[in-house]
């Protein structure tokens, strides 16, 4: 311990001039990330950039104007960014400044191995405490390992720097000199979600179990998310960058980190990017850790977190689920980040999930964002083995473990629907599913989807068949004993052919219905079955439909084909069917009190062992539907 450490920094306390001079020409200075720039000497390096010479300028993140990659001052700096953000792009893109592609978490190696020397690091820090040490504050991240490595480190002293706790401190001792300036910091604003923005938070929200530890980072999706987050409850967060919403959370009970498995009731971040708010509320606040990315962003510290769920951004995703997250062909969009590091480690996580985003299109409506394959020069961020969820606004594709035909179709089923057709023209092309195959011509109808317990307590999950559907059908078929298939298709079958599957996989939600009664979820520790079918066919000269039910051996007399059928009738009713017709065998005694328990008239005529029904809907129910 230093005990003079006042004197100490007193003496290296000095003007932002004087202490950029003995910056060599040529040398690699590092900037402080994010909203922790150090403005000041941002902009003194600007001032003395007649002085420099072939400087390389290290930054993660930029969130001020980065005015050294101005064109003027192209013999004086030379920008290299770890991730590209708005104000340095144009500038990668004219090659007039460089991109490293490379994982957050391995940043920090480049630069204690030496791979990246660093002359310089110009950092933003608190005022010292009483026994000498400034924080970082809201930037952590990668910058204090570049202050611990670099031949000299100047920190512009702020008072508006948060003092945040955790692996954030650095003694006066280890800088070279003190620049003091009092300015507000930068600020990060989000953007108010739109529609399209808010449906696919929805739909993150319902893969997010209570008790889960989430990574979000900062833009309009994470920001939808966790205003969908306000019926959950012991939500944990493990990330490396978060924003204001997360505050919103905290005051309302929902993120309290107590049931953690690793670092209980800490959030833990490398950095955090939002509004004055937000630096206040993390000031010498216990509830958040900040740790550098080395740390944070380690995959095997990631996923000591039970239940971690990382939610990360794509550009683009493929038919066979590779994801492009930092370039738009040949031009550099952002970067890698620290995207690859949540994926392996939330997919190594105990019940953890690794989620991908995007919406269908790009803004202008006119580009599908899934694609048949990556544009030319695209990157693969994420590849197609380490792929989990996809999520656009249009709903849920659970891709991992799954072949090319059938992510390819879970991909189509969100994209947009004005391009599911050439997704699907594409697809058949590189021969990626069947040529026969088709969709519905209607979009999922997401609104009949419902649960509902069974007469042993079980929920199960009741939702409209989708096209993927199509194997777990044939699934429930072949499981069905000899005498269950001739019940219910009239005759023994040797085979239940994709011809035959995918004609009630692939309905158009109208004159066709079915719905699937669904137990288990699609997740990594968990597979969905489906342990009943309940189908319709709407004859178009009568109005009335055919029905038909198939039901897991296992599974029957549980209620669920009574509850099926009322189901249907709600829905045909809707789509104004007059009634439903069934052939039923006589000795098929339980499908009969069925159709008997239905709440409307049944007529019935047998011939040939076989009662042929008709239950026509014009009368009122004799019984009350009950749904939820």
């Amino acid at each position: 311990m230093i005990y003079n450490w006042k004197e100490l920094y007193e003496s290296r306390h000095t003007t932002p001039r004087e202490a950029l001079s003995k910056i060599r020409r040529g040398a690699r200075i590092f900037l402080g990330s994010a909203c922790g720039e150090p403005q000041l000497l941002v902009r003194t390096l600007i001032d003395i950039a007649p002085n420099m010479a072939d400087a390389e300028v290290i930054h993660l993140l930029d969130i001020g104007s980065a005015p050294y990659i101005d064109e003027k001052f192209t013999d004086s700096f030379r920008h290299n960014a770890l991730f590209i953000g708005s104000s340095t792009r144009a500038a990668i893109q004219e090659g007039r400044a460089d991109y490293t592609p490379i994982f957050l978490s391995e940043i920090p190696l480049l630069m204690l191995r030496g791979r990246m020397h660093l002359d310089a690091a110009l950092i933003t820090v608190s005022p010292p405490d009483k026994n000498g040490y400034v924080s970082l504050g809201i930037s952590v991240d990668i910058t204090k390992t570049a202050a611990e490595v670099a031949d000299y480190v100047v920190a512009e002293v702020n008072p508006n720097m948060p003092r945040t706790l955790g692996d954030s401190f650095i003694h006066v001792s280890d800088i070279d000199a003190f620049v003091e300036h009092d300015l507000p910091l930068l600020e990060f604003y989000q953007k108010i979600p739109g529609d399209i923005i808010r449906s696919i938070g929805e739909h993150i929200a319902e893969l997010i179990e209570n008790e889960s530890t989430i990574q979000t980072g900062v833009g309009r999706i994470p920001s939808s998310v966790l205003l969908c987050l306000m019926n959950k409850r012991d939500l944990g967060v493990h990330t490396e960058t978060f924003s204001d919403g997360v505050i919103d959370l905290i005051e309302a009970g929902v993120i309290t980190c107590k049931k953690k498995t690793f670092h209980p009731g800490k959030v833990i971040a490398s950095f955090c990017m939002g509004t004055k708010r937000l630096y206040e509320y993390v000031d010498n606040n216990p509830f958040f850790e900040f740790r550098p990315c080395k740390y944070v962003n380690d995959p095997y510290i990631i996923a000591r977190n039970d239940k971690m769920v990382s939610i990360n951004a794509a550009l683009t995703v493929d038919l066979t689920g590779q994801v492009n997250s930092d370039s738009l062909g040949v031009r550099f969009y952002s970067g890698i980040g620290g995207q690859v590091d949540f994926v392996r480690g939330s997919s190594m996580s105990n019940r953890g999930k690794s989620i991908m985003t995007l919406p269908s299109t790009t803004d202008d409506g006119k580009n599908s964002r899934i694609v048949p394959c990556l544009e030319p020069g695209s990157g693969v961020t994420v590849t197609r083995g380490d792929i989990h969820y996809v999520v656009t606004e249009y709903g849920i594709a659970y891709v991992h473990g799954k072949s090319i035909r059938d992510r390819a179709m879970s991909l189509i089923n969100i994209a947009h629907p004005d391009f599911r057709d050439e997704l699907l023209k594409a697809a058949k092309k590189q021969k990626y599913v069947y040529k026969d195959q088709i969709l519905p011509a209607i979009f999922y109808p997401k609104e009949y989807e419902t649960y509902w317990a069974d007469r042993k307590g079980t929920e199960v999950f009741f939702r409209p068949v989708k096209p993927t559907d199509e194997r777990a059908i044939q699934d429930l078929v072949y499981a069905l004993p000899a005498q269950d298939v001739y019940t219910r298709f009239f005759q023994s079958l040797k085979s239940f052919t994709h011809k035959v599957a995918m004609p009630m996989a692939a309905i158009d939600y109208y004159d066709k219905m079915a719905i699937v009664a669904v137990v288990g979820k699609e997740e990594p520790e968990s597979r969905e079955k489906i342990v009943a079918v309940g189908r319709y066919v709407r004859d178009p000269n009568t109005d009335f439909a055919e029905v038909a039910f198939t039901t897991d051996h296992d599974w029957q007399n549980r209620g669920i084909g009574t509850f099926l059928l009322q189901y249907l009738i709600r829905i045909a009713r809707e789509k104004d069917i007059k009634g439903f017709t069934a052939d039923v065998l006589a000795q098929n005694t339980a499908m009969m009190k069925v159709f008997t328990k239905s709440g409307y008239p049944v007529k019935t005529n047998l011939e040939y062992g076989v009662y042929e029904l008709e239950i026509p809907f014009f009368e009122k129910p004799e019984v009350k539907e009950s749904f939820r």
